[in-house]
């Protein structure tokens, strides 16, 4: 039996077009979940690797919608190889039915993991030469300084409630509190 596995990361996002592929692909069962691919336990996912028999294929999109790292794509293909099933990802057209197919995933696999380290890599060099520069990245801060003082002596001197302060300043409440 094919069974496909389709994710995205957020609610708002469409899974409709993963399941379209699955289908065209011969996947007579669809798991599908709306989470964060950082999050280790999927519903869905579980259930598949649960429901999996011999023989079985879990099928994909693209492997990414099925792991995030390297180390979690491989534990994750383990699961699905100890209970004989197979792996194929649509998108790097990748078949573990096949000797040459668990050949051309484990060398793709390993070039996803070193082309997101290379980003996080790049990422953080940025940050550092900008730091360098004098530029501090991040949100800026919802008050001025001035703005943090007054609300100080507002919450201290005028004992107003912080609800009423953070409406002044337009604001959260735990923005104020922070503050205090």
């Amino acid at each position: 039996m094919i069974l496909g596995y389709a994710r995205v990361s957020t609610k708002d996002q469409n899974i409709d077009g993963q399941q379209d592929a699955l289908t065209s692909v011969g996947a007579e069962r669809i798991f599908a979940d709306k989470i964060t691919g950082t999050v280790r336990s999927r519903p869905e996912l579980n259930r598949l690797l649960e429901q999996l028999r011999p023989e079985d294929v879990v099928v994909v999109t693209k492997y990414d919608r099925l792991a995030r790292s390297l180390k979690e794509l491989l534990e994750i293909v383990d699961m699905i190889q100890a209970r004989g099933a197979g792996f194929r990802s649509i998108g790097e057209d990748i078949d573990t039915t096949t000797p040459a197919g668990r050949l051309v995933f484990h060398v793709f696999a390993s070039i996803a993991q070193f082309e997101r380290e290379r980003i996080v890599e790049r990422t953080k060099e940025g940050l550092e030469a900008a730091r360098k520069r004098g530029r501090i990245g991040g949100r800026p801060p919802a008050l001025s300084p001035a703005q943090k003082v007054e609300v100080r002596r507002m919450r201290d001197e005028e004992m107003r409630p912080i609800p009423e302060i953070a409406l002044l300043f337009k604001v959260s409440e735990k923005t104020i509190r922070r503050i205090a």
